[in-house]
């Protein structure tokens, strides 16, 4: 089993750096959510569709090489506190690419 390092802010500003399984076909949603690094009830209300925004994180780093995809983008369009770097933690599936991410989880919507 293979693991990746991914440095996580919390919305407190408090940073961790969490294990990641490549192994178990996760996103970075569900990653923050099984470490705890934000209130439940806050992160990832859709289940993973990207149909809320609850998951925006800021990618800090260029360790991720994905773009945006289309439903991605639609609700992006939506949401609050976006930036150029706001990507969905349900559409970043964790991967041994991702080794060294740094995201920051976006203020609540």
């Amino acid at each position: 089993m293979t693991d990746v390092t991914i440095k996580i802010t919390d919305r407190n500003g408090v940073k961790h750096e969490v294990l990641a399984p490549t192994d178990m076909n996760m996103n970075v949603m569900e990653l923050i959510r099984s470490y705890e690094l934000a209130e439940e009830g806050t992160i990832g209300i859709c289940g993973g569709m990207a149909m809320c925004a609850s998951c925006q994180c800021y990618v800090l780093n260029d360790a991720l090489k994905t773009e945006r995809n289309d439903d991605e983008e639609a609700m992006l369009c939506d949401a609050y506190h976006v930036k150029e770097n706001s990507r969905l933690g349900c559409q970043i599936h964790i991967s041994e690419d991702l080794e060294g991410l740094e995201i920051e989880i976006a203020p609540e919507q």
